[in-house]
């Protein structure tokens, strides 16, 4: 009786945590969990998208918080609402706009020049601190793109794991793929220390 009564609280000690581990922010079915993608995203096939004017000013009859339409990233039950990768197939998914979408225009791409650490599979950096505004590991330091601010909310700026793969639409930007949440963010390299 002794020896199933041990055996049954060593079952628990490895199950509940195993269990709490994979609900606490370890991704969902398809998304994160560890996956990283074998490549980064393809350019946008043919044509750029028409672009769509970032306004400098609203109309004198249009509310100036007038809001942009929310656009959504859950293409399937349970999936974040923000740009990700799915596990199988290394799908990019948000990553569509092509070369003229104005909320990643930089007027000098590449201004710190280029990221040198390594690119995509087989490169994991542990982000050592900071924010979506300026953050590093390594001596490296990005910034998220003011546009994907939101998309990183539920991103550990001091443990998770992240990836960086080349942007081949949008000229001066990196994509940051978080390998805990299976999501991915616009960062702009910053230089290193």
């Amino acid at each position: 009786m002794k020896y199933l009564f041990g055996l049954f609280l060593a079952f628990l000690l490895i199950a509940i945590p195993a269990a709490a581990q994979k609900r606490g922010g370890g991704g969902v079915r398809g998304v994160g969990g560890g996956h990283v993608p074998s490549h980064g995203p393809a350019p946008h096939p043919g044509p750029a998208p028409a672009a769509r004017p970032v306004p400098s000013r609203p109309p004198e009859n249009q509310s100036r918080s007038a809001p942009e339409p929310v656009r959504s990233y859950a293409d399937k039950k349970g999936h974040p609402e923000a740009p990700h990768v799915h596990s199988s197939g290394d799908k990019w998914v948000g990553h569509d706009s092509g070369k003229d979408d104005p909320h990643y225009h930089l007027d000098h791409p590449f201004e710190h020049g280029h990221f040198t650490g390594g690119i995509g599979r087989g490169h994991t950096f542990r982000i050592e601190g900071g924010g979506p505004g300026r953050f590093w590991f390594g001596g490296f330091y990005f910034a998220v793109a003011p546009y994907d601010f939101g998309y990183c909310d539920g991103w550990d700026w001091g443990t998770d794991n992240i990836v960086i793969y080349d942007d081949p639409d949008h000229d001066g930007w990196y994509l940051a793929y978080n390998v805990r949440l299976g999501t991915y963010v616009h960062v702009q390299y910053l230089g290193n220390s």
